[in-house]
C-alpha cells in the first residue's frame, strides 16, 4: 500500500500582514498531482489542517475545495484535528463524508476512530488520534492521556497497522528539532509524548512538528509543514512522505520535494547594493523577504523602497556592525490600517478560538476611543 503522510497545513495563517492563501492554494494543488501520479492509496492529513479555530471564510473554500477534488479523484483522505483546530468544526459533516472516503477524526469520542483500506497484500488498519487533551479523559498529562486513549485499541489480529496523530513526540527525553518560529516551552515534559508508547505500529503519522524528521529508531515520522512559516524555515526544503508498506510492514519513506509559490528568504547588505538589478534579478523577486540592512547612515522609508522591487518584502532588520539594532518595519500597511477594535478582536479570536461578541466588542470600542482621547 503507497500513501502520502502530510500536516500542519495551517490553512488561513497570516504572517508578517500576509495572507498565504494562495499560497496553500499551490501546495495544495501539488500535493494533489502527487497524489493522482503515484498512484496513492490514500492521503493522510495530521493534524492543523487550519491555522486557528475558527477559520476565515477563504480557508473553509479552499480545504472544500481540495477534498472535493481528492473525492473525485477516489483517493481516500484520512484526516485529524490538531491543536490549532476546533475539533467540532475539522469532524462536521464527518458520518457523511465517509461515503466519499473522506475520513475524519475531529472529536474524540471515547474511542480511536480505524479505518480499513485494502490492497494485494491484504487489509491496512489506520488508527486515526486527534489531539486530545489530558483533561478530557482524566489524565494529568499528554503522555499519560495517549496511554489511556491506546489502551487495549490495538489487537494483534488487526494486521498492519498505521497510526495518525498529533502530538510531541520524544525518544527517551530527546526532543524533536524544531525551527524558532514554533519553539515552545515543555515543562517538566508535561507536554510530551515518549516514542515508546506508540510501539506495534507499521507506521506513524505525525503532526506538530513543522521540520520533517524521524524519531528515534522507530518508525515514527514527522511529515512537516508542507510550507515555510517563519524565516527561520528560509532556506529548508519542504516535501510530504511518500509511504509504501508491503506484506509485512514499512517498506519505504520516501521524501518528495514541494516547490511553494514564493520562496521565503533572507537578504543582507546595504540598501543601495540590494536594490541593484543584478542582485534583484538573480532570485524570485517576488518571493517573501527579510531584509537585513547594514547601512550606517539613516534611512528615509526603507520598507517603501524596498518593496518597489521586492513587492513581497516582510521584514526589515537595521544592523549596524552587523549587531542587530531594531526590527521596526513588519507586515502589509493594510494590517497596520485597521483600527484597534478590529486589531483586538482578531487577537482574542486567535487565543480564545472565538471572536468578541457584540457587548465585548462595544466595551473594546469605548475603552480605544477614550484612549485615543488622552492621546
Amino acid at each position: 500500500m503507497k500513501f502520502v503522510h502530510t500536516g500542519d497545513l495551517h490553512i488561513g495563517k497570516i504572517v508578517n500582514g500576509f495572507s498565504m492563501i494562495e499560497d496553500q492554494k499551490h501546495i495544495l494543488g501539488q500535493i494533489y498531482e502527487i497524489c493522482c501520479r503515484e498512484k496513492t492509496d490514500a492521503l493522510i492529513l495530521a493534524g492543523d489542517i487550519y491555522d486557528r479555530a475558527i477559520p476565515p471564510t477563504d480557508a473553509v473554500v479552499v480545504l472544500d475545495d481540495f477534498l472535493t477534488d481528492m473525492a473525485r479523484a477516489g483517493i481516500p483522505v484520512l484526516m485529524i484535528s490538531g491543536n490549532h483546530d476546533s475539533p467540532e468544526r475539522i469532524g462536521f459533516a464527518d458520518a457523511i463524508l465517509e461515503d466519499k472516503g473522506i475520513h475524519i477524526a475531529g472529536v474524540y469520542r471515547e474511542s480511536v476512530k480505524k479505518v480499513e483500506l485494502w490492497d494485494d497484500d491484504g487489509t491496512v488498519t489506520f488508527v486515526l488520534l486527534p489531539f486530545v487533551k489530558p483533561a478530557a479523559v482524566g489524565a494529568k498529562n499528554n503522555g499519560e492521556a495517549v496511554q489511556k486513549i491506546l489502551s487495549g485499541e490495538m489487537e494483534d489480529e488487526m494486521g498492519r497497522k498505521v497510526l495518525v496523530s498529533h502530538y510531541f513526540v520524544t525518544d527517551n527525553g530527546k526532543e524533536p528539532e524544531q525551527s524558532e518560529g514554533e519553539t515552545t516551552i515543555h515543562v517538566g515534559g508535561l507536554d510530551n509524548v515518549e516514542a515508546a508508547l506508540l510501539s506495534g505500529f507499521d507506521y506513524v503519522a505525525l503532526g506538530h512538528i513543522h521540520k520533517p524528521q524521524k524519531i528515534g529508531q522507530k518508525e515514527i515520522y514527522y511529515a512537516g509543514a508542507p510550507l515555510a512559516y517563519s524565516f527561520s524555515e528560509a532556506g529548508q526544503e519542504k516535501s510530504v512522505n511518500l509511504v509504501e508498506l508491503g506484506k509485512s510492514g514499512l517498506s519505504s519513506v520516501r521524501r518528495i520535494p514541494l516547490m511553494p509559490l514564493h520562496g521565503m528568504r533572507r537578504i543582507r547588505g546595504k540598501m543601495e547594493a540590494l536594490m541593484r538589478p543584478e542582485i534583484v534579478e538573480g532570485a524570485n523577486a517576488e518571493d517573501y523577504i527579510r531584509a537585513e540592512l547594514t547601512d550606517e547612515r539613516e534611512l528615509i522609508d526603507p520598507i517603501g523602497t524596498l518593496r518597489s522591487v521586492y513587492p513581497n518584502i516582510m521584514q526589515i532588520a537595521l544592523l549596524k556592525n552587523d549587531k542587530k539594532e531594531n526590527i521596526d518595519y513588519t507586515g502589509k500597511l493594510e494590517e497596520r490600517e485597521k483600527s484597534i477594535p478590529e486589531l483586538f478582536n482578531d487577537f482574542y479570536a486567535m487565543i480564545r478560538g472565538e471572536e468578541l461578541d457584540e457587548e465585548r466588542m462595544k466595551v473594546v470600542e469605548e475603552a480605544a476611543k477614550e484612549a485615543e482621547e488622552h492621546i
